[in-house]
């Protein structure tokens, strides 16, 4: 029997963290062919079968899981004894690989990214958008990006961005014209309204502050969209009330598409994290970023709109 080739042993634990190979796939930047090439070939050497699989799911046999727990910790080792060598160079290289929400790669990651890759030429990044807080290492992931700041205890987590941020209400002059302005939060109950729903499927409830007082509403929805591009046309288009991150909504205010309703009334929270496990030796590509992170220091929100 020939040794396994450290590609293919690599390609499987993918897999079977991910217990898909369209998710693996995704994660890694390959096709789900190519990581089914090497889980057979993985098998065929070792002469042992190591996933079961099935139209809707695949999971590791009896055989595939013992090897799988202790290739987790093999395979770090190697990645952390080629973290080393690449210390010796002058610029780290290599491919970090994050996790973020939609809202945080659409409007705060891009000039972050940017400014990173002209730093690093020897660095790739491979960017996946996911509104769900998942684990990132089983998903093949550096590290993420979340909201939430109450990390497990073995992550590392830290400000990246704004550090405050507000979800903004908006219609449009038409819409306002022929239904008026809302004077109250709960006044939205009798609004047409443009809601977002989340890939897990959840639409949140929208939130306000003033002076400690909290109100939450949950609106009927006109339209009900997943990217925020439709959400925001269709607010514009005088269909009804819009409610996202101020950032997106800014523009449009700008222009005089939108106009912001009850802004004594908009919620700040915080801004988003990285966060990452936290281990002995990091990957080099994710050490430069959270040097690179350190180093351009947290930002503020910007100024209330007049």
């Amino acid at each position: 029997m020939t040794d396994p080739d450290l590609a293919d042993l690599d390609a499987f634990t993918a897999v079977a963290r991910h217990r898909s190979f369209r998710g693996a796939a995704t994660a890694r930047g390959a096709s789900a062919s190519t990581l089914s090439e090497a889980v057979r070939r993985l098998e065929t050497r070792l002469g042992v079968r190591l996933l079961n699989r099935t139209t809707r799911s695949v999971t590791p046999t009896e055989a595939g899981a013992r090897l799988l727990e202790r290739l987790v910790p093999a395979l770090g080792e190697v990645q952390s004894a080629l973290d080393v060598v690449n210390g010796f160079r002058d610029s780290a290289t290599g491919t970090l690989r994050l996790n973020v929400p939609v809202a945080v790669a659409k409007a705060i990651l891009p000039p972050i990214i940017e400014a990173f890759l002209k730093a690093h030429p020897g660095i790739a990044m491979e960017v996946a958008t996911d509104d769900n807080f998942i684990d990132v290492l089983a998903a093949g992931f550096d590290a993420g990006i979340r909201y939430d700041e109450r990390l497990e205890q073995d992550m590392i987590a830290m400000p990246i961005g704004p550090r405050r941020q507000r979800f903004a209400l908006a219609a449009s002059p038409a819409y306002l014209a022929a239904n008026g302005r809302p004077e109250h939060p709960r006044d939205v109950l009798h609004h047409a309204c443009i809601r977002h729903r989340f890939s897990s499927g959840a639409s949140a409830a929208w939130e306000f502050e003033r002076m400690g007082e909290i109100v939450r509403v949950n609106p009927a929805a006109r339209l009900t969209a997943t990217t925020i591009e439709m959400e925001l046309s269709a607010a514009i288009a005088g269909l009804g009330i819009v409610a996202s991150f101020e950032e997106f909504v800014s523009p449009a205010f700008k222009s005089g598409a939108l106009v912001p309703l009850l802004e004594d009334w908009w919620q700040d929270f915080s801004g988003p994290f990285l966060y990452y496990p936290s281990r002995r030796h990091m990957p080099a590509p994710l050490r430069a970023f959270v040097d690179f992170i350190k180093a351009a220091g947290p930002k503020e929100m910007p100024p209330a709109l007049g």
